[in-house]
C-alpha cells in the first residue's frame, strides 16, 4: 500500500492514532493549530506550515517577496482561525546554493513585512541545501481561554458564514492575501463563535473538516456563496482552495446581533451561506433550482 492509496486525510488519521499527549495538551492533531496550557488566562497556539516550490508556488510565476509573504501569512491565517494572536516564529529554509543572494533577500523581505504587520518576533530557524526551495515556518501564538475557537464546536441550528469572496486564488491572490486576523479577533471578542477554520483547501473540504470534528451535518446554498470575479466557475470557487478566508458558525441569536451591530463596521464582507444540521442530515448543497445535492469532501489534497 502506498501513501496515495490512503490519501492525505486517511494518513493524518492513521498517524494520529499512534500519538499520545500529556495533560498539558488541550488540542493536538486535528485543528488549525495545537492548543497548549499556558497561564491561568491564556493558552499557547502552535502551528507550522511548509511551502514547497512546485507545489505551493512556481518561481517563474511568483516574486521572491511574494514567496516570503505567503510563507508566513498562511501561518498567521491558522492562528486567526483559532481566535488568537501570533507572537513568535522560527523560519527554516532549504535552497539551492546557486541561488542569488538577492533572491533570498527578497524572500526574507516578504517574511519580515508580514512579521512587522502582525507584530511577530522572528526568533531563529535553520538552513539547508536543496534542489527545490522549501520554507517551513513554525509559529507560536496565544489566545485568551474564553476566545479559543475550535473546529469541533459547531452545533445543530448554527448558521454558517464566510468572510470575503471565494475562488480564483490561483490567479494571484494566494501570493498576496491578507490573513483575516483583525476580523477574527473582532469576532471572538464580541460574539460567541462556536467553530472556525480558515479556507486553505477549499470551502467544501474545509467545511467538511468542521462537520467531521463537530459530528454534525450541514447544508449550504449555491446562490448565497460569495464568488470572486476571478473564479472560473462555481465548482472552482468552492473547491480550489487557498482563499485564506474565515469560515465560522454561530447560533442564530448571535448572528442576528452580528448583522445588526457589527457588519457595517467591518471593512471585510461577511456572508451567511448555510446552516448546521444534525449529523444524520449529511452534507448537502441546495442548488439554485432548490434541489439538494450530496457533497463529498472535495478540495485540494496533496495525495
Amino acid at each position: 500500500m502506498r501513501l496515495k492509496d490512503i490519501g492525505e486525510i486517511g494518513l493524518i488519521k492513521r498517524l494520529a492514532k499512534t500519538i499520545t499527549y500529556d495533560s498539558s495538551v488541550i488540542k493536538g492533531i486535528g485543528d488549525d493549530t495545537a492548543v497548549i496550557k499556558w497561564t491561568q488566562d491564556k493558552h499557547l497556539l502552535f502551528t507550522c506550515d511548509m511551502l514547497v516550490e512546485g507545489v505551493h508556488f512556481r518561481s517563474n510565476e511568483a516574486t521572491p517577496y511574494q514567496i516570503g509573504w505567503k510563507a508566513l501569512a498562511r501561518n498567521v491565517s491558522d492562528i486567526a482561525a483559532m481566535g488568537g494572536v501570533p507572537k513568535y516564529a522560527l523560519v527554516s529554509i532549504a535552497m539551492d546554493p546557486g541561488l542569488k543572494v538577492s533572491f533570498l533577500d527578497g524572500v526574507y523581505k516578504g517574511i519580515s513585512d508580514v512579521a512587522r504587520r502582525f507584530k511577530i518576533n522572528m526568533v531563529g530557524g535553520d538552513m539547508s541545501k536543496s534542489k527545490k526551495l522549501i520554507i517551513d515556518i513554525s509559529l507560536i501564538g496565544q489566545v485568551e481561554r474564553e476566545n479559543l475557537t475550535l473546529r469541533s464546536g459547531a452545533k445543530s441550528g448554527d448558521v454558517i458564514l464566510v468572510t470575503g469572496f471565494l475562488g480564483g486564488s490561483i490567479k494571484g491572490k494566494h501570493l498576496k492575501f491578507i490573513p483575516r486576523l483583525e476580523e477574527a479577533r473582532a469576532l471572538v471578542r464580541s460574539f460567541r463563535i462556536n467553530s472556525m477554520i480558515d479556507i486553505s483547501d477549499g470551502l467544501v473540504l474545509d467545511l467538511w473538516r468542521v462537520l467531521d470534528a463537530s459530528k454534525v451535518g450541514a447544508r449550504i446554498y449555491e446562490n448565497a456563496i460569495p464568488i470572486a470575479r476571478e473564479a472560473d466557475s462555481f465548482k472552482n470557487a468552492i473547491s480550489d482552495g487557498e482563499d485564506f478566508e474565515l469560515l465560522f458558525t454561530m447560533n442564530v441569536k448571535e448572528a442576528r446581533r452580528f448583522f445588526r451591530t457589527a457588519l457595517a463596521k467591518m471593512a471585510t464582507p461577511v456572508t451567511l451561506i448555510g446552516e448546521i444540521m444534525s449529523r444524520g442530515y449529511g452534507y448537502k448543497l441546495v442548488a439554485e433550482n432548490g434541489k439538494e445535492e450530496r457533497l463529498v469532501p472535495d478540495g485540494y489534497l496533496h495525495f
